[in-house]
């Protein structure tokens, strides 16, 4: 019996540098598709700063809206007289008018007057106001002020800044506070709240406060110098502070290029 060789089968190689194909893998589940996140509502934008022609109406805007918040304007200084206004003044320098209140009344029960403090003993002065700060400059320039008032003025303060700036320890906020409070005179005290929001509120861009005056002088009528600044000063001791302001709270944001 013959036998028949069976037939070789040959496979084929792979290419050489070719990779086997390996099973499909089964398809992923898709994920679901997250919740889209609320997009966040946009700041309004910040009012810009008025030009130099849109001043005096802006300035009126403000004068509008701080009287509306403090209908009534007045000087947070203890005083029953023009002479005791003056000392609280010049003991408010770097002090804050609540701890000038808590001084003047053992000062003015011993010296009201420009005559009795005139011929104050010195270091009496100075210990009554010495919670102030700066008490020995402060009680040299009270009884320098007093005798410059009975000498030059009859005893009677000056009500001409001219006149005012000449005493020791008054400059021009000091002149100013005393014409505008109890002169009823035309004046425009500008301290450090003033100074701020001025600034902030786009009034004007001056750092001097002297300068800063007479920019705000020639936005506002005469008549409202004086209320103007204790509107001012209220403000930037109640809402709009030097280092975190109210904005949400300040009726004048709409307008103010300095929100937060």
């Amino acid at each position: 019996m013959v036998r028949v060789p069976r037939a070789k089968t040959t496979r084929s190689k792979p290419a050489r540098g070719a990779r086997p194909k390996r099973s499909a893998k089964p398809a992923r589940p898709k994920r679901s598709a997250k919740p889209a996140r609320p997009k966040r509502s946009a700041k309004p934008a910040r009012p810009k700063r008025p030009t130099k022609v849109e001043l005096p109406a802006h300035a009126k805007v403000i004068l509008r809206g701080l009287k509306k918040d403090y209908p009534v304007a007045v000087c947070e200084l203890t005083h029953e007289s023009p002479f005791q206004l003056l000392a609280a003044t010049i003991l408010s320098a770097q002090c804050t008018d609540a701890r000038v209140n808590m001084t003047t009344p053992a000062l003015f029960a011993a010296y009201p007057t420009a005559e009795t403090m005139s011929v104050a003993d010195i270091s009496h002065v100075e210990q009554l106001v010495k919670s102030t700060g700066f008490y020995a400059s402060k009680a040299k320039n009270l009884i320098g002020m007093a005798n410059a008032v009975m000498t030059r003025f009859g005893g009677q303060v000056p009500t001409a800044i001219e006149d005012l700036v000449t005493l020791p320890g008054v400059g021009r906020k000091t002149a100013n506070v005393v014409r505008s409070v109890v002169f009823n005179l035309p004046g425009l005290p500008v301290d450090t709240h003033v100074l701020r929001l001025s600034k902030r509120l786009g009034l004007t861009r001056e750092d001097d406060p002297v300068k800063v005056e007479y920019a705000l002088n020639a936005l506002l009528p005469p008549v409202e110098w004086g209320e103007f600044s204790l509107r001012l000063i209220l403000h930037g001791r109640r809402v709009c502070y030097a280092r975190k302001p109210k904005c949400g709270e300040c009726r004048l944001a709409e307008i103010c290029p300095s929100r937060q």
